[in-house]
């Protein structure tokens, strides 16, 4: 650092700022540090800096998939923000596995990060017990509900859930049911699941819930579709878990010549890009993901810049993008 701040003409001490948070140097400041550790090839050593702190300038960012593009929304929204400030998100998947997660809190703890975030409001007691004794703050994103570890950025999956029920009940739908993959390990899959449920209960309405135990796939949604239909050959509206498998459904509907909307409605979850070009173009619930991104960066800022610290819930909320199939 010495190095850099004699090639850049300023003190040790505005090299460190600078590294911390770049927008609070001068321009010219910062055009001559970025410039003198591009020549020298400098690369902050975060272990010395974290030892100097007592915390590193590390953020730790467990998703529970790579298969869902929308957590990568999320994680890309809150590096952009979080890197102009002088921090490093390190990313870790779970796939599911309450193990692995566990595993990888403990491993970003042993960093002293700056702070933590987790996907949803589900882990196991032991990993609760490490987030509730650490000394960073902890924010759950994609998820609000009871009880959260520390702070909380998301939506309700529940109402999710009854949103997309209530969106097919409005359209004359009478024989529903959900279909989701793997919501034996997604828990927020499986509140949507429960809060559809929950909403055509209120119209007298009874909808199956139908889970296949793999990720969500062409296969998938073929094999959901043969067991609904085999419960209920009626079937008039199905939600799925995420827009992946819809548009496995969508695709199913063609090859068995069943015509959506007029005979089947089908609406999605997570309004991938895709969502708008399939044929018919889908119904979807479209989360914020990097809404919540942002939000999440914003607050990690104003915590560490001691500006915030009491408990949080952000609401980023839904909406449900109406197209073709339903």
């Amino acid at each position: 650092m010495s190095d850099v701040a004699l090639a850049a003409n300023v003190s040790p001490s505005t090299v460190s700022l600078y590294l911390r948070r770049p927008h609070s140097v001068s321009q010219k400041a910062g055009t001559a540090i970025a410039g003198a550790i591009d020549r020298l090839g400098y690369v902050p050593n975060l272990m010395a800096g974290g030892l100097a702190a007592a915390r590193s300038r590390v953020v730790g960012v467990v998703v529970p998939s790579m298969r869902n593009a929308f957590f990568a929304d999320t994680v890309s929204a809150m590096q952009s923000i979080l890197s102009g400030h002088g921090f490093q998100v390190m990313f870790g998947n779970t796939d599911y596995d309450a193990d692995a997660e566990l595993q990888l809190v403990r491993a970003n703890l042993s960093w002293s990060p700056s702070a933590m975030v987790l996907t949803g409001l589900h882990h196991s007691p032991q990993t609760r017990d490490l987030l509730r004794n650490a000394d960073c703050p902890v924010v759950e994103m994609w998820e609000l509900g009871e009880d959260p570890i520390d702070h909380a950025v998301g939506f309700s999956h529940h109402e999710a859930g009854r949103a997309a029920a209530r969106h097919l009940l409005r359209k004359g739908r009478q024989k529903l049911a959900f279909l989701g993959a793997r919501m034996q390990e997604d828990r927020r899959a499986m509140k949507r699941a429960e809060g559809f449920a929950a909403e055509a209960a209120t119209q007298g309405v009874t909808a199956e819930i139908i889970n296949h135990i793999k990720p969500a796939s062409t296969e998938a949604a073929a094999a959901l579709l043969s067991s609904a239909l085999s419960k209920d050959p009626g079937l008039d509206g199905v939600a799925a878990s995420n827009d992946t498998l819809a548009l496995g459904l969508l695709f199913e509907c063609s090859r068995r010549g069943i015509a959506v909307p007029n005979d089947l409605s089908v609406i999605g979850f997570g309004d991938l890009e895709f969502a708008a070009f399939s044929n018919p173009s889908l119904t979807t619930i479209r989360p914020f993901g990097d809404v919540i991104g942002q939000e999440i960066a914003q607050l990690i800022l104003d915590i560490v810049e001691g500006e915030g610290r009491s408990r949080t819930a952000i609401n980023t909320g839904f909406v449900i993008v109406e197209r073709g199939s339903a």
